[in-house]
């Protein structure tokens, strides 16, 4: 999911999906899939046996899959063999199986964790959770699909994209930087578990599916904000650091993605022991183990996010905007799969020289 915390976060891909025109669009392209996934659903129902875990999420996974291919394509407006030949295997690998089928799963596992809070449980009631499953997930990976391909459109058309959204700018961060993330992840994964493992030792209340629930996100969720600030790089105190960001953009934050995410991988794990693996009560060591994955994961994905804000920052400083609209500088600085400013600046000086002893020869 952190492709849709990155569409939402990092400015340069939030101001290009919410304009007007696109988001329009996509209201439609969300309908569609949804209404299409509704009737495949009653004309599957009778022949395939839904209140099987297995079924309801292969068959999840595949609408979603053809749904992600149908609305990339729809975000990329490009035919399909363009879309093979510019964008490349692997990057449709990733559309179709990662946003498409592995999303879709993991967000009908949370359909259901969230419902049988709710106390419509998928075992005593699999018809209405099964279809809200898939008809959420559905929707859901339509709209990020179709996100994900109007910015790569943008992408090709030479427009400043600074950080796709397809994970490769993580894996830079974890190859160079493995030590400042992990100085977050495990006193995060830490701090999580013991604080979860003592709500429920104070008793049933605490162990209760809802008091966990309330107790990891709004831990994981505030080490998120923390791991955020840290990764922007903000000089002093950390209360002058909190009061230079702002509270009500801090507020924000915390609340989505932090507390809002936070909640949605504790549901999807607890979907997942709960109907994969028809664990009935959770113990204490997996209450602990979920809550400290959650909290490490979160602690990751904020350092992440305000690191690659702050190479965006930094990048439009060195670098005007009408120069970062030029394709050719746009494929230097995506090649750098990180980019810092000063190695951005040192090329750009390396080309003007390459050039001018050219126009010399």
């Amino acid at each position: 999911m952190l492709h849709r915390m990155a569409l939402r976060v990092l400015p340069s891909l939030t101001l290009a999906v919410t304009e007007g025109a696109v988001r329009q669009r996509k209201r439609l392209v969300m309908l569609l899939p949804g209404l299409v996934a509704f009737f495949l659903y009653r004309i599957v129902k009778p022949v395939m046996p839904v209140d099987e875990i297995g079924t309801l999420l292969a068959m999840s996974g595949v609408i979603c899959l053809v749904t992600a291919a149908w609305a990339y394509r729809v975000g990329r407006d490009a035919p399909a063999a363009a879309l093979w030949q510019d964008d490349g295997l692997r990057r449709l690998i990733w559309v179709l199986g990662w946003v498409g089928f592995i999303y879709g799963v993991q967000l009908s596992l949370m359909v259901l964790a969230l419902l049988k809070l709710a106390h419509y449980d998928y075992r005593l009631h699999p018809e209405g959770p099964a279809m809200m499953a898939v008809i959420i997930a559905c929707t859901s990976v339509a709209r990020d699909a179709f996100e994900i391909g109007y910015v790569r459109r943008l992408q090709r058309r030479g427009e400043p994209v600074l950080t796709f959204p397809d994970g490769a700018a993580l894996r830079a961060l974890l190859r160079e930087r493995a030590g400042a993330v992990l100085r977050w992840m495990l006193p995060a994964m830490t701090v999580g578990a013991l604080l979860a493992g003592g709500a429920a030792w104070i008793g049933a209340g605490g162990r209760s599916p809802l008091s966990q629930l309330a107790v990891v996100s709004v831990v994981a969720g505030s080490l998120t904000v923390l791991a955020y600030l840290a990764g922007d790089q903000r000089s002093g105190s950390w209360s002058a650091v909190m009061t230079t960001a702002g509270w009500p953009a801090l507020f924000r934050f915390w609340w989505w993605p932090g507390l809002a995410f936070a909640a949605t991988y504790y549901l999807t794990l607890d979907g997942l022991l709960s109907y994969v693996f028809r664990l009935e009560a959770l113990s204490l060591v997996y209450l602990m183990g979920m809550a400290g994955i959650v909290a490490g994961l979160m602690a990751m994905y904020g350092y992440y996010l305000g690191y690659r804000r702050h190479v965006e920052d930094q990048v439009k400083q060195v670098v005007p905007d009408s120069l970062l609209r030029c394709p050719f500088v746009m494929g230097i600085l995506s090649k750098t799969g990180n980019p810092q400013p000063a190695a951005i600046g040192q090329q750009l000086q390396k080309l003007g020289a390459d050039g001018l002893q050219g126009r010399r020869g």
